[in-house]
């Protein structure tokens, strides 16, 4: 075992704040049209025979409980190990155990909700890709779930296109060659230096923390979007024109992002008010996920994730005010860095030891409803068309893990000219989520409508 094989603090931090009220997986479901009857069951046995030959789909998570041998080079990062874990390949890898072809479906979002709240087995390399034809023969979907531990957007982008079909990704950038190992000696003269790093480090987790206390300090969760834990999952899919954001983006000003987010706030109100809980005063916070990782070196493995944190003015009954107050916290993020504030918390992971995450997982996720109440988050999608076995995407639905206490979470993809917003719910707290989708997609009109356009 080496450095190298163990889990980075974010991805233990993911590995052990998982429950079986709350996986830690994510998702995505990708909509095919058929070019034959047979296409989802042919499709089932590309994915089966692709995975077999796509190393990090062999790649299972093991626990560390025991000491490292005294006679391997001191490694710094290895002798706090104890109690983390480590990425190693299945000699059991068996493909057919992770892909499965269902009956046909009448309803793809219905399938993937009940899908989603199955945990991964943990014993297993943490993944699965469920193929499920529909009732008529002329599409199918696959739903694709990887554990938060095993791949962040990227990676997992990285990792499901290998069993698509060949398409011209661009390459990773190469990992810079580490040293040979020079012994205990060697990692000794390092100490200054490591110890200049960490007094570094450890001032700005505190900065980080003060911040987070700050922020939490009276925090008070929303009651429509806050659940006691019930394990169940429903999703729904809502497709939207990039070029409608466009033409709301040059009249209003701010980022597609921002408008995207804006949409959101003005959905909840509607749906708020719309099913009785109302919308006065109602100003929740929204957790925004920034990837720290460039596409070219999505190849490395670790979680590279910061975020901001900004309440949605779900309360401002103005469609362009509210997007103007999205815009004006988005620029604060900005300008303050994904690596400041409340919404950097996940950066703490990386002072945290091993043992640390293990003992304090469970402590961390039921404190997740008091640091945010929705989460709202982009996962990048390449701009070409993405097929499996010669049958075309056109659809792709992305799924975020739901934090514990927390009854909605929000993904967004571009695909094609398409803004496709993937949505995750309590089951038994948001029974009504379609009508949450419905409000996703009359907001935008109502954006469209505000601008004149």
């Amino acid at each position: 075992m080496t450095a190298d094989d163990l889990l980075a603090p974010l991805d233990l931090a993911f590995w052990n704040l998982e429950s079986a009220e709350h996986p830690m997986h994510l998702g995505a479901l990708g909509v095919f049209t058929a070019q034959s009857p047979t296409a989802g069951a042919h499709a089932a046995d590309l994915l089966a025979a692709r995975a077999a030959a796509v190393p990090g789909l062999r790649m299972r998570i093991r626990d560390v409980w025991r000491p490292f041998d005294r006679s391997e080079p001191f490694d710094l990062r290895r002798s706090l190990a104890f109690g983390g874990a480590t990425r190693e390949a299945d000699p059991d890898f068996d493909p057919l155990h992770h892909v499965t072809l269902h009956a046909p479906a009448a309803d793809f979002q219905a399938e993937a909700g009940r899908l989603m709240e199955r945990p991964l087995e943990r014993g297993r390399p943490p993944w699965e890709a469920h193929v499920l034809p529909d009732e008529d023969g002329a599409g199918f979907a696959v739903l694709f779930k990887f554990h938060h531990a095993l791949a962040d957007g990227l990676r997992a982008l990285t990792l499901a296109a290998a069993v698509l079909d060949p398409m011209d990704l661009p390459a990773p950038r190469p990992r810079p060659a580490e040293p040979p190992p020079r012994g205990r000696l060697g990692d000794v003269r390092r100490l200054p230096d490591l110890l200049r790093g960490a007094v570094s480090d450890v001032g700005r987790a505190l900065d980080i923390g003060a911040s987070v206390a700050v922020h939490t300090l009276g925090m008070r969760p929303t009651p429509a979007l806050t659940a006691a834990p019930t394990g169940t999952r429903r999703t729904a899919g809502v497709v939207i024109d990039l070029d409608d954001v466009h033409r709301i983006r040059k009249v209003a000003g701010g980022t597609v992002n921002d408008v995207l987010i804006a949409v959101v706030a003005g959905a909840l109100r509607s749906w708020l008010d719309e099913r009785g809980d109302g919308s006065e005063g109602v100003v929740p916070r929204a957790l925004i996920p920034v990837s720290k990782r460039r596409p070219r070196t999505a190849h490395p493995q670790g979680n590279r994730l910061s975020g901001y944190l900004m309440r949605l003015p779900v309360d401002d009954p103005d469609p362009l005010r509210r997007l103007d107050t999205v815009r004006a916290a988005m620029d604060r993020n900005k300008d303050a860095g994904p690596g400041r504030g409340a919404g950097a918390v996940a950066l703490l992971a990386d002072h945290v030891p091993a043992l640390g995450h293990r003992l304090g997982g469970p402590l961390v996720g039921q404190a997740a409803r008091l640091w945010f109440d929705i989460l709202v988050t982009s996962v990048p999608l390449p701009s070409f068309g993405l097929k499996l076995g010669g049958n075309p995407v056109t659809e792709v639905f992305p799924y975020a893990p739901l934090a514990r206490g927390q009854a909605l979470a929000v993904a967004v993809s571009t695909y094609r000219g398409k803004i496709h917003y993937g949505l995750v719910a309590d089951a038994e707290a948001v029974p009504d989520l379609d009508r949450f989708a419905r409000a996703l997609t009359a907001e935008v009109e109502t954006l469209i409508t505000a601008c004149g356009s």
